[in-house]
């Protein structure tokens, strides 16, 4: 078992979810795919001296590769002074949940809710006493929340009771709810639940998660954090401000020195985070 090295917090992420569960507040976790976005991250974190998530997916992952992103995840929150966690955003699969445990990750999530209740209870039972030997946080979900492709119109939001069974039956320290959120961007504004997200917070004793936080107006996420939201995740918009600010620069410009094209992307998910951050913040 590999122990935290010094780019690790000093709680432990189940601890700051719960000190965020007791006070009213929120986390934000940002997905990085790169140094840059990584870098223009942690910037924004530094700045306004807020704690955040970094979060990985598997395909982030296999890119970077599992010991290079987090030896930058770590080493960059060392260097930028921030206080955060390395979290292993939406896994399937139980070995690459055993290897981010091994790699020093504080959280990760395995996600089996398109499987039966029955199915998504047992793995992510295993997983929870896999971590445990860890002190790693476990997020898993329940219900609907649209993937990239999948329809948003299809629904299958969260039930308060079945989430209260969920989270006894698995010991599940955080669960992340479908109440109309999506992932990837909205065709039109989305409309959450918040009656619903507020019944389940009422009865469940988990960290409650809201995935698909790009594009969701600040009001809203400002009142589903006051109704037991504790974790915002934010990728989607990182990805495209990125890549829209890159390529504004790369057709303006003749430069080939990618130290002075990349700064400006940089900036703006910089900015980006910032605005995020301030939500949160002042939730």
């Amino acid at each position: 078992m590999q122990k935290k090295d010094l780019g690790s917090a000093n709680k432990s992420m189940i601890e700051k979810l719960k000190e965020m569960q007791l006070s009213g507040a929120s986390l934000l976790a940002t997905n990085f795919y790169n140094y840059e976005t990584l870098s223009g991250v942690l910037r924004a974190a530094s700045e306004l001296k807020q704690p955040v998530i970094l979060q990985l997916t598997q395909s982030s992952i296999d890119y970077m590769t599992l010991p290079v992103a987090v030896a930058m995840a770590r080493s960059g929150l060392k260097e930028f002074g921030v206080e955060g966690w390395i979290h292993l955003d939406h896994s399937s699969s139980y070995e690459l949940v055993q290897r981010c445990l091994d790699a020093g990750f504080d959280s990760v999530m395995i996600d089996a809710s398109e499987k039966s209740m029955e199915e998504n209870i047992e793995i992510t039972r295993r997983v929870v006493e896999t971590a445990a030997k860890y002190n790693a946080n476990v997020e898993a979900e329940l219900g609907y929340v649209a993937k990239l492709g999948q329809s948003t119109e299809k629904t299958g939001f969260t039930e308060p009771e079945e989430a209260k069974y969920f989270v006894e039956q698995t010991g599940v320290n955080a669960l992340a709810v479908a109440i109309g959120s999506a992932h990837g961007f909205y065709k039109k504004e989305p409309k959450l639940d918040l009656e619903r997200l507020e019944q389940i917070h009422a009865i469940t004793d988990a960290a409650l998660v809201l995935h698909g936080g790009s594009g969701i107006p600040a009001n809203t996420l400002k009142e589903a954090i006051k109704r037991g939201i504790c974790k915002i995740n934010l990728a989607t918009e990182i990805k495209n401000i990125f890549m829209a600010t890159l390529k504004d620069c790369i057709v303006s410009s003749d430069e080939i020195d990618l130290r002075k094209v990349f700064p400006p992307a940089i900036h703006a998910v910089t900015r980006l985070v910032k605005e995020k951050l301030e939500i949160v913040k002042n939730a």
